[in-house]
């Protein structure tokens, strides 16, 4: 059985608005954001096929549907509010048309389920630091408020992944060598197709066609910089227990230290580019 949605779209104080504090770029970013989150539909269904048998699994993942999609809805709206000229589900089927997932199979594309659910702890590992960069750096208290709660929920998500990872580990006997490539693979796709064709379909003219590394470089070279070193401390804590890696360890802080290094250079590198 499915628990209730912790918040809803009446929950967010819309009154609150303050156009005068709006940011052009994180505007953009939260246009894209609102595409990616409202397209859960299709991870839903690809889950419920490679945990067919797993009834527990299954419905967790649809209460986790539909929060994703009230995510990209919330998201919406609050573009909406900030652009009045925004077209959210013009913006969707253009996004649709231009990337989906193949949600027809029978088995996880990471090898196993266990392997899956490493994947997705690391997407809610991503998208937890992600919402809370973006609250800390958004002056605007309507887009504040929903990052925020967004944030929660997507490090409620992560933990809900590491449970059922956990029950996976106990009968598939994957080794720390394994989780790690699959940790790695995974969170080196964020500059990956999916992300730049939101950006693409939220914010491109209607005459611009995609062009992945364009629309990559344009979107995060914004995202990446609101993040700051506590946020990426986080994420390597995150990665290190889906990996069974033991945090606070001397490997644990120098990963902190060459993860921060990597991300200042990647952020300084893209926004180069973009420009």
């Amino acid at each position: 059985m499915t628990t209730a949605k912790r918040w809803t779209m009446d929950d967010i104080p819309w009154d609150r608005f303050d156009p005068s504090k709006v940011n052009a770029d994180l505007l953009k970013v939260a246009k894209a954001a609102a595409l990616v989150e409202y397209n859960a539909r299709d991870y839903g269904d690809y889950l419920s096929n490679v945990f067919q048998d797993d009834s527990a699994f299954r419905d967790a993942s649809e209460n986790w549907v539909d929060e994703e999609i009230q995510h990209g809805q919330v998201l919406g709206r609050w573009a909406l509010l900030a652009d009045p000229l925004f077209d959210f589900n013009s913006a969707v089927a253009r996004f649709r048309n231009q990337y989906r997932i193949d949600v027809d199979v029978q088995t996880s594309t990471r090898g196993s389920r266990a392997g899956e659910l490493i994947a997705r702890c690391m997407v809610e590992t991503g998208t937890s630091s992600y919402y809370t960069a973006l609250a800390e750096a958004a002056d605007e208290p309507v887009l504040k408020a929903i990052c925020q709660r967004i944030a929660a929920d997507e490090l409620r998500h992560y933990k809900l992944f590491y449970t059922h990872l956990k029950g996976y580990l106990a009968g598939e006997k994957i080794s720390t060598l394994q989780r790690i490539k699959i940790a790695l693979g995974r969170i080196m796709e964020t500059e990956d197709d999916e992300l730049a064709c939101a950006y693409f379909a939220a914010n491109a003219g209607p005459n611009d066609t995609y062009d992945r590394i364009r629309f990559s470089r344009e979107y995060l070279s914004r995202t990446y910089g609101y993040y700051r070193q506590h946020h990426l401390d986080r994420v390597v804590g995150m990665v290190f227990k889906a990996c069974g890696l033991r945090p606070q360890s001397l490997s644990f802080r120098f990963s902190q230290t060459v993860v921060w290094w990597f991300f200042a250079g990647r952020t300084r590198y893209l926004k180069r580019m973009a420009a």
